[in-house]
């Protein structure tokens, strides 16, 4: 744990060297050991559980991603990190733009997976699927290629698991739901970000469609858009090595 604010942040960290951000998907950490053991290989990978996630304390007053973004800029003041690599999935993707529209003073570059967090389409329809109105099995279905990367027997999970689970899924609804899954305002700040920005999206996403991924990116001055093959919303879970080394060559 770290303390921010007289919060309490769960915080993981592995390997060696220059520093790597990892800020994880609204889904939570599950998944993505073998994404953050892969990247370790390239560098000190520093992995906070967000605020009202994991074992994370939700601090009193905090209810947007903007918010978040803040104590984040914090944690790397705590931390003295400096040329800092920033990968985002998912709603972690949303929490880095939101972080660089802020400061870039100790950040060198973004990394997008599947990134939410602006509003790109017709105000009457939604860019991306809405979970809390979509069955689990449909939601696995359109979130992974694969589904057998996420499924799991619950009825097995410990007490603390499903504790977890819950709260990933509470704190979700809090900082995302409404609205949902972006930020109003954050399309107009982001021209602010002045770091390489690279988007890495899963060619067979159906939660946030490419289509989605590339007018994102547009939206940034400079930033480059790539498929990764073989995945969903989430390739770093289901390509986790060929994104962890992706990562690795943008840091060259």
């Amino acid at each position: 744990m770290v303390t921010l604010n007289g919060a309490n942040i769960e915080l993981v960290r592995r390997g060696k060297g220059r520093p790597i951000l990892f800020l994880h998907p609204h889904i939570g950490l599950h998944g993505s050991d073998a994404f953050i053991a892969q990247l370790s290989e390239y560098g000190e990978v520093i992995v906070p559980s967000h605020p009202g996630y994991g074992h994370s304390d939700l601090p009193p007053g905090m209810s947007t991603v903007d918010d978040i973004s803040y104590l984040y800029l914090d944690l790397l003041d705590v931390l003295d990190l400096r040329d800092v690599t920033v990968v985002g999935a998912s709603l972690g993707g949303w929490l880095a733009a939101e972080i660089a529209t802020k400061s870039t003073e100790r950040i060198a570059r973004l990394v997008m997976m599947g990134a939410v967090g602006v509003k790109v389409g017709p105000r009457e329809k939604s860019d991306i699927v809405d979970i809390f109105a979509t069955p689990r099995s449909r939601w696995e279905e359109v979130s992974f290629r694969d589904v057998n990367y996420w499924q799991r027997d619950y009825e097995k999970l410990s007490e603390d698991e499903l504790t977890v689970i819950a709260r990933n899924r509470e704190a979700t609804a809090l900082f995302a739901w409404n609205p949902y899954m972006y930020n109003p305002k954050l399309k107009h700040r982001l021209h602010r970000i002045r770091v390489p920005v690279l988007f890495l999206w899963g060619e067979a996403d159906r939660f946030a469609p490419p289509d989605y991924g590339k007018a994102y990116s547009a939206l940034i001055a400079g930033a480059r858009f790539e498929l990764v093959a073989e995945s969903g919303h989430f390739p770093h879970i289901e390509q986790a090595e060929r994104v962890a080394r992706r990562i690795a060559e943008e840091m060259k």
